[in-house]
Formats: structure tokens, C-alpha cells, sequence
């Protein structure tokens, strides 16, 4: 089996050692993601919807980039600051991408993300059968 990565582009993943997306036959994981662009930029500072959506947008590209879909995406762990304060904005913004194809997920609360303005972080697995 080939093994495909992919890189976002951003400083973090040479630096760290990792790739945004990892594809090894039909298995994809998706690493941790918050909702910055290639040169760093948070999208949605102090709103955990909007960086919900940020954040999926990125693992949809990150997902493209090795030949998969959302579509395929069958479990989502999701990583909040506050999530008395911030379920339902995430999980709401989740919702509207994943209410049809309702993978398994988790959301629990972590004391602090790489950045104090990151509020969320999600991870994606994904099974890509038959291409």
C-alpha cells in the first residue's frame, strides 16, 4: 500500500515533523486543525462558529489533497477551550457540513490550544473505499 501525504503549507508542519493528511490505502487521517490560513492567519477571532467553519474548510482541502472527500469522513474528534460557552456555536457550524453524513464524533474540553485566540481544533479520519 502507498503511502500519500499531504502539507498545507504552513511553517508548522516542516518544523513539527507532520502532515496535514496522512492516506495509507483507504484510510486517511486529517491532524489536528484550527481555522489559520497558510500564512498563520486565525479566521474567527472570539468566534468559535466561525472558526468551526474555517477549520472544516481546511480539512475538506487537506482531504482533497489525498484523493478524499468529507463525504468519507467517519469519525471527528473536536478539541474546545470553553465548552460550556461554545458547544452549540460548534457544534452547529459541524452540523451544517456533517448533519447528512453524521460521523462518529467527540467534543471535549482541553485547558489551551497552541494559540490563547484558538477556541477550537478538530481531527478527521476517513475511509475512502473503491478509488
Amino acid at each position: 500500500m502507498e503511502r500519500v501525504k499531504y502539507a498545507s503549507g504552513t511553517k508548522w508542519e516542516p518544523l513539527v515533523g507532520y502532515s496535514r493528511a496522512v492516506r495509507h490505502g483507504d484510510f486517511v487521517s486529517v491532524s489536528g486543525t484550527t481555522a489559520t490560513t497558510v500564512d498563520g492567519e486565525l479566521i474567527g477571532i472570539d468566534s468559535a462558529f466561525e472558526q468551526t467553519v474555517q477549520i472544516i474548510l481546511n480539512i475538506e482541502k487537506a482531504l482533497a489533497g489525498v484523493g478524499a472527500t468529507l463525504e468519507d469522513v467517519v469519525r471527528t474528534r473536536i478539541y474546545v477551550t470553553d465548552i460550556e460557552r461554545d458547544w452549540e456555536d460548534v457544534g452547529r457550524a459541524h452540523g451544517q457540513f456533517f448533519g447528512d453524513i453524521r460521523p462518529a464524533t467527540s467534543m471535549v474540553q482541553v485547558a489551551r490550544l497552541i494559540s490563547a485566540d484558538m477556541l477550537v481544533e478538530i481531527e478527521a479520519d476517513a475511509i475512502v473505499l473503491g478509488r
